[in-house]
């Protein structure tokens, strides 16, 4: 804060001993010293709540942006619930497609089951992990080889 070198220091002493005399120069001296330290004690005060305060505002900047993740993985994670909910609906309607007896041809049964192959292929997670093995396509309960029955009228 102030420069003081030694000889300064002892030239200030002097004078002090001489203005204020030997007999009040301790009692200065403490009353200098305990003021010296409630000013200090002052200033790590201040410095303390600073830091305190500046702390605070970290933490609320931490939690808005905390916040804001949140908000999008729920955002994102809404868009992926829709999305599957689309697929399996696909899926569902293409079953349905599937099992009801007005179709009886094959051309009819390989296009059904090669929409529901597509609609399980875009479902989230198929395909991005190269390590699993490749899921058969699905054959319904109706066609177990993906051939329609043979017509039993004729």
């Amino acid at each position: 804060m102030f420069d003081f070198s030694f000889p300064e220091l002892m030239v200030v002493m002097v004078v002090a001993l001489i203005v204020i005399g030997p007999e009040r120069l301790p009692k200065v001296a403490r009353t200098l010293g305990h003021l010296w330290g409630r000013a200090q004690r002052y200033v790590n005060g201040v410095k303390a709540d600073i830091e305190r305060d500046m702390a605070v505002e970290e933490f609320r900047q931490l939690q808005q942006k905390v916040q804001a993740e949140a908000g999008a993985v729920e955002q994102s994670l809404k868009q992926a619930t829709l999305t599957v909910d689309q697929q399996v609906q696909q899926i569902n309607e293409a079953v349905a497609k599937l099992s009801s007896p007005t179709q009886a041809t094959q051309q009819t049964a390989d296009q059904q089951m090669q929409e529901i192959n597509e609609a399980v292929a875009k479902l989230p997670g198929q395909g991005e992990q190269p390590s699993q093995t490749p899921q058969p396509p699905l054959q319904s309960a109706a066609y177990p080889s993906a051939t329609p029955p043979a017509n039993k009228s004729e």
